[in-house]
């Protein structure tokens, strides 16, 4: 059966490998890190544009660098270790549901971890949230088997040991959170609290601190605080800023935006779309009183009551805190182990039992979305129209800059007229709702489950192929790739790469020309902490350094929205601002003309 399971990861995952190009932001400026760090030989203190990087954990970026060391620096290295995560996490799911649910169990759990559209969509860009979920998960599924015994095994105490350093060298404090919450909430819900002495905590957390603590104790060795600027070091940094005042919502800089909380609930449905029309019969499953905690659970009882605990810790912690879209990921694969386990309970009853009932209701909901959806992608169909080939995107979306700190913020740009560029994706994303829930409905009046989950499964790659190809169309808008290349082509040695304000907005550009940039105006977001630094390269200018650069002798390229231009060069000759090329709504001036490029900034209302 897994064999499936990696025939539809291939699809969907393998195939999105290659395109399209890194996005600026978190998925270049991580990008950037391992580039620098293979670049650099330096495993321990991570930079970005020359600049100390001191507010993330390092086994990510590890990765990354070992996929350049092997096969080269590219979009398809980049995205390689997340996808090979997204297969280990489906494994993990698969052996986690046959041994507590059944083989047909984790079977179903696997596929609705590779169809889901949150893990889809958070490894098309540069983020940790996958291997998280994964070394969660595998830490549950050792300690809910330890659990099981008498007398815990070592190995078994260990392994949970192993699973939550990882995580901490994958996301931090929160790898060691999550699984200790889980535990002690179980324990106490199942009045076992005591038997958190069984678990080996001693040798456990000597396994622990084997495998996280050394890059924490050379990262505060190499990294002291520094006598000038904020003088505070990697510990203040990486502890204290990244982790307790982001939670708090005050970390410094304040570059970030919250998801609002019924939206951030609404999503944790959305990233299992649409295997979550099944989670709902599958919560009841879940005991519910305090007598059933105690006394009457078996192993399958402990698993749902594990599971039903780890998705209210992962998304009650943030209910309280700051929060990005992607946050509740962690808690997809205790999602799909739910609803997988659900779904060998209905096909294992016979037809006409509730559990028949409840997936036959459950497909008639999911039908009527699908229908809505069909509706709603051929209303905005025959609302739009075809575009002329080689149309910038940035000319047919409307920026909203303020929604940018969540990481969809782009998406709000849509307009109707714009989806004429997504006509193919449109119609083939709502033809296969209709058609893949149709035929799930047909199959479960007809008795086999079995054959509609498969067929939700066909829909599934179909629609996040679909995500794929808007994800191509969209892609100039959130990458600066073509503009990068343009100037790679023209750069010689002396000339300067200079972006306005925000280093991340233009990020595409440091890695794909692989040259240093300077920043006007940018001592903010992930370059301001590592700025206060005495090795610290000087990469910043300001208002009273530019004009300078500018009217060197040396060609400048001059990155900027296109919408920020008029303030970004005040006081700067408009004589010597040269077009060099745009895209997505972006563009490069330079203060030297070429024979393609136009003579001045009025260029850029054309």
């Amino acid at each position: 059966m897994f064999s499936i399971v990696v025939g539809t990861w291939m699809l969907v995952y393998v195939s999105s490998l290659f395109h399209p190009a890194l996005l600026d932001d978190a998925d270049t400026v991580h990008a950037e890190v391992s580039r620098e760090m293979l670049l650099d030989h330096d495993w321990v203190t991570m930079y970005i544009d020359g600049v100390r990087y001191l507010q993330k954990s390092p086994l990510m970026y590890w990765m990354v660098t070992i996929s350049y060391k092997l096969f080269g620096i590219s979009e398809w290295q980049t995205r390689l270790p997340l996808a090979l995560c997204v297969l280990a996490l489906a494994w993990v799911v698969y052996i986690f549901g046959r041994r507590f649910f059944g083989k047909e169990a984790g079977f179903f759990a696997a596929l609705i971890t590779i169809t889901s559209p949150g893990i889809y969509v958070f490894t098309r860009f540069l983020i940790p949230e996958v291997m998280v979920a994964m070394f969660l998960i595998l830490g549950l599924y050792f300690f809910l088997i330890a659990y099981e015994q008498e007398e815990p095994s070592r190995w078994l105490c260990w392994g949970l040991a192993v699973t939550m350093a990882l995580n901490v060298l994958t996301k931090s404090l929160i790898g060691m959170v999550f699984p200790i919450a889980i535990i002690l909430v179980f324990l106490f819900l199942t009045g076992e609290l005591k038997k958190i002495w069984k678990f080996r905590p001693a040798s456990s957390f000597v396994v622990f601190l084997a495998v996280a603590a050394p890059w924490h104790i050379l990262a505060a060795i190499r990294n002291p605080a520094e006598p000038t600027g904020p003088q505070k070091g990697f510990l203040w940094s990486y502890f204290v800023n990244e982790q307790f005042l982001r939670y708090l919502n005050k970390r410094i800089p304040h570059d970030y935006d919250k998801v609002p909380l019924l939206l951030f609930y609404a999503l944790v449905l959305l990233w299992i779309l649409p295997w979550c029309v099944f989670l709902f019969p599958a919560l009841k499953e879940i005991p519910a009183s305090v007598r059933a905690w105690r006394d009457r659970l078996d192993e399958r009882g402990h698993t749902n009551l594990l599971l039903g605990v780890c998705i209210v810790v992962i998304v009650g912690f943030f209910t309280f805190s700051s929060r990005q879209e992607y946050y509740s990921l962690p808690a997809v694969p205790a999602l799909a182990l739910l609803t997988g386990g659900w779904l060998q309970k209905e096909a294992d009853s016979p037809v006409g039992s509730r559990e028949r009932r409840a997936g036959r209701i459950a497909s008639g909901v999911l039908l009527t979305v699908g229908f809505v959806v069909f509706l709603a992608c051929m209303s905005i169909f025959a609302q739009t129209h075809p575009f002329p080939p080689g149309t910038d995107i940035g000319d047919v979306l409307v920026a909203h800059p303020g929604n940018y700190k969540l990481s969809l913020g782009h998406m709000q740009d849509l307009t109707i007229e714009s989806f004429g560029l997504f006509r193919a994706p449109l119609w083939e994303f709502g033809a296969a709702m209709l058609l893949g829930t149709g035929l799930n409905w047909f199959f479960r009046r007809r008795g086999s489950p079995l054959r509609g989950n498969l067929s939700l499964t066909a829909m599934m790659i179909v629609v996040l192929l679909c995500v794929y190809q808007g994800y191509v169309i969209f892609s100039p808008e959130i990458s600066s790739k073509n503009l990068a290349l343009a100037i790679q082509k023209e750069y010689q040695p002396g000339q300067t790469i200079v972006i306005y304000r925000n280093y991340e907005g233009g990020s595409t550009l440091n890695f794909y020309t692989g040259l240093p940039v300077h920043v006007l105006d940018g001592l903010r977001a992930d370059l301001w902490f590592g700025s206060f630094f005495r090795d610290a390269p000087h990469v910043f200018e300001d208002y009273d350094s530019f004009p300078k650069l500018w009217n060197g002798p040396n060609r400048v390229y001059f990155f900027a929205q296109e919408d920020s231009v008029e303030k970004a060069l005040a006081g700067i000759d408009p004589k010597t601002v040269h077009v060099f090329a745009r895209s997505g709504g972006k563009v490069i001036l330079s203060n030297q003309g070429t024979e393609t490029g136009h003579s001045s900034p009025a260029a850029l209302t054309q």
